[in-house]
């Protein structure tokens, strides 16, 4: 048999590394077709002369395309016969990703509980995208829930990891060169800088993006994401693809422009859950809220933490008195950006 029907929960070993198929090399059509999927406006990302001016050779690759193609990689390895994505932490991107340059992934095994009724179990992993060069540009863990395919397979010894709940301000990589002291705010957009905001601050970005299923499709195939919820309107019982969680947080992200157009780069992912599902024909809505900000010991460079989360409604619910995730709550993501000081 040489087609392969993708990995099921009891084919993973603790300690596992699987280096992931098929490097990708990026160019300026993946940044093209990223700002046509997403109203992505960031200024460091689509200038080269305002990228130069903050210290940069030219613009580099959105972080999130770094993320998208390192995570695609991983998919018919780790998530194939995935039930859900479930959640990210101790994610970091490490240095910047040029036009040009060649991404390859591989990803370690840390982790692995088989669920209650038996048929499934999350998997943890460690994720690792390096360059040509085998420099890691990005690393993060998620945690997927995966199908068992032969239900009469041992339960594994649970082993759980222990996760940061936040990547520290000292882990934070600012790329060499980097400088906004000659910040033009002008043209990036807004005049606000990190003391502009307070923490505990609530910013609703006012816009909203419904996800129509043609770019969802296109979008799940340019990050080559071959995860049959996706694509197989067959593979769930109610007939439904489910729309690939990536594809929700860019979308937010670029909503959440509207209030923090300079929140310029992501450098850190301290923690993620895709909430609720989300099907074609939603429409995402966002607000952030501010929870901490730091100097970052580089000239004019300043972090700020943001909690991001995308809506399927209108205002800022997050969660019930139960403490579930209220039902309309699609992504509630933690992450570290830099923003002028």
């Amino acid at each position: 048999m040489k087609t392969n029907p993708g990995r099921f929960f009891e084919d993973y070993r603790i300690g596992e590394v699987i280096r992931h198929a098929v490097p990708r090399t990026l160019s300026g059509g993946e940044r093209a077709l990223y700002h046509a999927l997403y109203p992505a406006r960031g200024a460091l990302y689509s200038s080269d002369d305002f990228a130069r001016a903050c210290g940069l050779a030219a613009s580099p690759m959105d972080d999130l395309i770094v993320f998208h193609t390192v995570f695609g990689k991983t998919v018919p390895d780790i998530s194939l016969n995935a039930v859900a994505n479930l959640g990210y932490a101790e994610g970091r991107f490490l240095a910047p990703v040029w036009p040009g340059d060649t991404l390859s992934s591989s990803s370690e095994v840390i982790g692995l509980k088989q669920n209650s009724n038996g048929k499934s179990g999350v998997v943890y992993v460690r994720t690792t995208g390096r360059n040509q060069r085998g420099e890691a540009v990005l690393e993060y863990v998620r945690w997927v829930m995966v199908r068992k395919n032969r239900l009469e397979a041992p339960e594994p010894e649970a082993v759980v990891p222990e996760l940061a709940r936040v990547v520290p301000v000292s882990d934070l990589v600012v790329p060499a060169g980097l400088t906004f002291e000659g910040y033009d705010f002008e043209a990036a957009g807004e005049p606000y800088r990190l003391g502009d905001y307070a923490v505990g601050e609530v910013i609703e970005h006012v816009d909203g993006v419904t996800v129509e299923e043609a770019e969802h499709m296109l979008a799940t195939r340019l990050w080559q994401n071959t995860a049959k919820v996706h694509f197989d309107a067959t593979f769930r019982p109610d007939g439904q693809r489910l729309i690939y969680g990536g594809h929700v947080i860019s979308l937010a992200r670029a909503l959440s422009f509207n209030g923090l157009a300079n929140a310029q780069m992501i450098v850190a992912i301290n923690g993620g859950a895709h909430a609720n599902p989300c099907f074609s024909g939603t429409t995402v809505r966002a607000w952030s809220e501010v929870l901490d900000k730091a100097e970052t010991g580089v000239p004019g460079v300043g972090a700020i933490r943001l909690r991001l989360v995308a809506s399927s409604g209108p205002g800022t619910a997050l969660k019930g008195p139960d403490g579930k995730y209220a039902p309309e709550v699609l992504l509630d993501l933690d992450y570290w950006a830099l923003m002028p000081v």
